[in-house]
């Protein structure tokens, strides 16, 4: 496959920990809304709404496995012959985050949702720079947000880490770039630089991206068929 080069102009990010023991503040979002919210879609509305002040942005949500925790339970309450919520079904979808922050901000702007197995983030990154280059007048927000599959779904190939990380992409505040290329693996050279990069190698995606992001050093994610490099550059004082 041809190799893929793209920039984002990153103004801001935020993460959110798979490991972190406090819930986090959400205190944004009504209480008779919060309440119902599960964790995948309250560490999604944390890391978003601290990227964002009052402005109109669209969105990009990704997930792999979205809120299958939510689906599940409610495939097991069909099961058993129980009713199901109208508002667990409603909260189920994939795009169910982006609902409720742009119900919050009041954001009537385009959402959308994305779901691409182990290299889900990857191709949002991709997805959120085409929106903004086709207006970069307008911030594009990119938030990615997963949690492991529940065990009834058995060994899950190059299964999430879990955590949320968002990235607001805006070419007049940005602090840095983040270069994202997608290389193939198919050929013998391609192998060979690959094995000979210096770059630091995760197991996920979302691990390789927040490195990145924290350190500035290089990083890549090795998939089945290609390969995802993520380097940062600051903006030049």
């Amino acid at each position: 496959m041809p190799d893929l080069h793209w920039t984002i102009p990153v103004a801001r990010w935020s993460s959110w920990p798979a490991a972190a023991s406090a819930a986090p503040d959400i205190g944004f979002i009504e209480p008779i809304v919060r309440r119902r919210l599960s964790t995948l879609s309250r560490v999604a509305l944390k890391v978003a709404h601290d990227c964002v002040a009052q402005d109109e942005v669209r969105v990009v949500f990704a997930s792999r496995h979205g809120e299958l925790r939510r689906t599940t339970d409610i495939l097991r309450a069909i099961s058993a012959g129980d009713p199901v919520s109208p508002t667990a079904f409603s909260l189920s979808v994939l795009n169910a985050m982006t609902g409720v922050f742009g119900i919050a901000r009041g954001d009537r702007s385009a959402a959308s949702a994305i779901s691409a197995g182990a290299e889900t983030l990857g191709y949002a990154l991709l997805e959120a720079y085409a929106q903004y280059a086709t207006q970069p007048g307008a911030p594009v927000l990119l938030v990615y947000a997963d949690e492991p599959a529940d065990q009834a779904y058995g060994t899950i190939e190059d299964e999430v880490q879990g955590g949320a990380i968002a990235i607001l992409l805006n070419g007049e505040a940005a602090t840095g770039q983040l270069v994202c290329t997608l290389s193939g693996a198919g050929d013998e050279a391609a192998v060979a630089a690959q094995e000979a990069s210096t770059e630091e190698r995760f197991t996920t995606q979302s691990q390789a991206l927040q490195h990145c992001l924290e350190t500035g050093r290089p990083a890549v994610w090795q998939g089945a068929g290609a390969a995802w490099h993520w380097r940062w550059h600051e903006r030049a004082a």
